[in-house]
């Protein structure tokens, strides 16, 4: 039996069950850079830049390892093979095959595509399960469905005991599963800042950013700012780099904002680990390894291993477990368009302004940039649900739909009514302030709440608080900020939402 394996951009790693079966005599392996995966929103072009120069980089490993490889690039695709059905045709057309092998997509869109081939093809199709994460959506869906309030912490808990990581003899190492509260230090601007990694660019990489410069003129990103590993020597690289320079740090500073540095202590893995350059377990034991011969303390190592054991598997499971209609979610009633502004970063305030500017530039803004800042925004000023979680699949180079939607809809909007979170993660300037150095710049007062100098995160918030304030009050963890807008005169009430109201209207001015 002749089998054709088609591998998707996000799933660049030679452990796949779907490479296990192939025969390199007889069978064919099929890559493609495709229109419409490109245009379904405006991708950053440093995320496409990347995502095919490290496609073309797999192809030709594959092809060293003895694979034959048919691979489709964008110059031949994009008028004529523009989606993964047309390819599939044309491959078909060429050769005789008996079965198609693919792996698990990570968006109910492709899936949906995939499951039509069979009988659009008339070609026997199997849909492999992704192994490159630690729980399969079988085991995800079985935990969702066993509690009523399933909680990241919850998840947590149990994928440690089932792996073992940080465990010893059944119990955390340290006496606590999570030691966030060691985790949040405000910067520190005299803290010496890690050496940054260049990755060296070869032909291969250089032909593809001339390719998406010409190609994707108006999407966000400055190509001049690509400095990413693209195969998996230089992913394993800045694996190794992270665990040198920044993980010892990295728990301490990993909710810190710095006006100057946007990466901070930050690993920047999430990209390749998300397209298979590096493997979520290997991360992991990483670190552990690195806490082990005392070259990094248990807060940071555990905080570390908690985005990818923890938070990264269960908003993977999240996804998949709601289905398609939880990115139809709306919950407060958020319509307010998005301004302008978001996509050239030209706002007076400080904050939005570096956060929103890097994640254009760069495709990369670290957590708490995405959810305390741009998405405490987002989620205070009422931004329309939608485009906001468009804007967020669209611009960050380690976005992909099933771990991006969880993440802003669910996390940072609460557009789920609390499905992922237990309070909605607003904050008024005082957390900005106190968190960074970014106020110190601004042309925006922390410390006013009305007026034109007023910071208007202020404002916003407790306008935000009154809007929803019977929902509110019911939430044990928003109840006392409700009692506090409630305590107001009705004067300072009246001037706040009135100020509120003047702020959305005047909202591409802010």
């Amino acid at each position: 039996m002749t089998k054709l394996c088609l591998i998707l951009g996000d799933q660049l790693s030679l452990s796949l069950d779907a490479l296990q079966a192939l025969d390199k005599h007889s069978d064919h392996i099929m890559l493609a850079e495709l229109y419409t995966e490109t245009h379904y929103v405006k991708h950053n072009k440093l995320k496409i830049a990347l995502l095919f120069s490290a496609m073309r980089h797999f192809a030709k490993q594959l092809r060293d390892e003895g694979f034959h490889v048919d691979y489709y690039d964008f110059t031949a695709t994009k008028d004529h093979h523009q989606s993964f059905t047309d390819v599939l045709r044309a491959q078909l057309s060429q050769h005789s095959y008996q079965q198609v092998i693919c792996t698990e997509p990570g968006e109910y869109r492709v899936l949906n595509e995939m499951k039509r081939w069979q009988q659009e093809l008339a070609v026997d199709v199997i849909i492999k399960s992704d192994n490159r994460f630690y729980f399969t959506l079988a085991q995800m869906h079985d935990w969702f469905s066993e509690r009523k309030e399933p909680r990241m912490e919850h998840f947590y808990q149990f994928a440690r005991k089932q792996t073992g990581l940080l465990m010893e003899t059944g119990k955390p190492i340290g006496g606590r599963f999570n030691f966030d509260k060691e985790n949040r230090n405000a910067w520190q601007s005299d803290t010496p800042l890690p050496p940054m990694l260049k990755h060296e660019q070869d032909d291969i990489t250089e032909q593809v950013l001339t390719l998406v410069e010409q190609e994707f003129t108006d999407f966000p990103g400055k190509l001049v700012h690509f400095n990413f590993a693209v195969n998996r020597e230089q992913a394993l690289a800045a694996l190794r780099h992270f665990i040198k320079h920044k993980l010892a740090d990295f728990g301490r500073f990993q909710d810190a904002l710095a006006d100057n540095n946007n990466t901070l202590f930050h690993s920047l893995l999430a990209s390749y680990i998300n397209i298979g350059l590096l493997l979520p377990q290997e991360v992991c034991e990483a670190a552990i390894e690195a806490y082990q011969a005392q070259n990094a303390p248990l807060n940071a190592v555990e905080g570390f291993v908690r985005q990818i054991l923890g938070w990264r598997e269960y908003v993977r499971g999240l996804y998949w477990y709601e289905g398609e209609s939880y990115k139809k979610h709306n919950a407060l009633n958020a319509q307010t368009p998005l301004p302008n502004w978001f996509w050239d970063g030209k706002t007076n305030m400080r904050c939005m302004q570096k956060a929103i500017g890097h994640s254009l530039d760069d495709a990369y803004a670290h957590h708490i940039q995405r959810l305390m800042i741009i998405g405490n925004f987002s989620l205070i000023a009422g931004l329309n649900v939608t485009e906001v979680c468009d804007w967020y699949l669209a611009v960050y180079i380690d976005a992909f739909e099933w771990v991006e939607l969880p993440n802003t809809l669910g996390m940072a909007l609460y557009a789920d009514n609390g499905k992922l979170a237990s309070k909605p993660y607003a904050a008024s300037a005082n957390y900005i302030n106190k968190m960074g150095n970014h106020c110190s710049s601004c042309r925006y007062n922390p410390k006013l709440v009305t007026g034109v100098k007023a910071c208007p995160f202020n404002a916003l918030y407790w306008d935000f608080i009154q809007r929803h304030q019977e929902r509110f009050a019911k939430n044990p963890r928003m109840a006392l900020m409700v009692k506090q807008w409630q305590k107001k005169s009705s004067a300072d009430q009246h001037a706040i939402t009135q100020w509120a109201a003047t702020l959305i209207e005047k909202l591409d001015k802010a």
